[in-house]
């Protein structure tokens, strides 16, 4: 959990859009009007998980760092939207909601984000698609460039795996408890190596693995087909690429970021699967921070 020491904030930001206002909650850690570094933003994955799992990050706060967590739209504490249509979900409704969330903070001059997983496919596509002024560094964490790749590395991983944790995975939802007691025997090894598995990424996942969760964001299709490789060229930011050893985001997923952004820097945790932050905490805000004070 992030330290006792430093003061957190939290509530709910109105998000105009479309016509209605939702609500997106947020939690920040450290002072926004006393900083003296710009903020840290901090975008979860998915889609649709929470910003709980990664509480970890608020250790920049110690290093005078101020970080802001948030939930994307139709998940944990924000608006939930089950009856909007499919089409509803799309990159730039979360692209919108981010930069409603840094006007309301007054920030949107001079920000950091650390993407994780989908969030770092989200913020790749921030630059690419909105070149943001005020961005000065991207931290693209455990993330695929392109889905296609997360997949066959998924299935590539849970090949070694007995067969009942296949089939169970196979039947998907079918058999909720056992989908769910099977993905966290591959999480064990290639999502969160930590022990024991911490609750914060547990409730974040129960987000949508849980019994009567809401899954409407996670069913959409948002990132069909979907890849940035042929437009990563575009990222002028200065970009520190991470993954660990046993993550499922394994090198060859990865690379395409650490190949085709001009000014990236790319470190793989030997110790870590998916959330090195979790697994090599210490050794991961380290880096982050000398990262983002060059």
């Amino acid at each position: 959990m992030p330290s006792a020491a430093v003061p957190a904030q939290d509530g709910l930001i109105p998000f105009p859009y479309q016509g209605e206002t939702f609500q997106t909650y947020y939690k920040v850690f450290g002072s926004l009007e006393n900083r003296t570094r710009p903020p840290v933003i901090v975008i979860h994955g998915g889609p649709g998980l929470s910003h709980d799992y990664l509480l970890p990050l608020a250790d920049l706060a110690d290093q005078s760092f101020p970080v802001i967590l948030y939930d994307q739209l139709g998940n944990a504490r924000s608006t939930h939207l089950p009856d909007k249509p499919s089409t509803f979900w799309t990159i730039d409704l979360f692209l919108d909601e981010l930069d409603n969330l840094l006007t309301h903070f007054g920030i949107q001059d001079a920000y950091h984000i650390v993407g994780h997983s989908w969030g770092g496919m989200m913020a790749s596509e921030l630059v690419v698609r909105r070149q943001p002024p005020g961005l000065k560094r991207l931290v693209i964490t455990d993330s695929p460039a392109d889905v296609s790749m997360w997949g066959k590395s998924f299935m590539e991983l849970l090949s070694k795996f007995p067969q009942a944790v296949k089939d169970a995975i196979a039947k998907g939802f079918e058999d909720r408890e056992a989908y769910w007691n099977a993905l966290l025997e591959v999480y064990a090894v290639h999502g969160c190596r930590a022990k024991p598995f911490p609750k914060d990424l547990e409730y974040s996942l129960l987000q949508v693995y849980g019994e009567g969760a809401d899954r409407t964001v996670d069913e959409a299709p948002i990132l069909t087909k979907w890849t940035v490789v042929d437009r990563l060229h575009l990222v002028q930011v200065p970009t520190l690429v991470i993954n660990g050893r046993y993550d499922i985001a394994q090198d060859w997923v990865t690379k395409p970021f650490a190949d085709n952004i001009p000014n990236a820097t790319w470190v793989t945790f030997e110790d870590s699967s998916h959330t090195p932050f979790w697994e090599e905490r210490e050794r991961y805000m380290r880096v982050l921070s000398e990262f983002l004070q060059k």
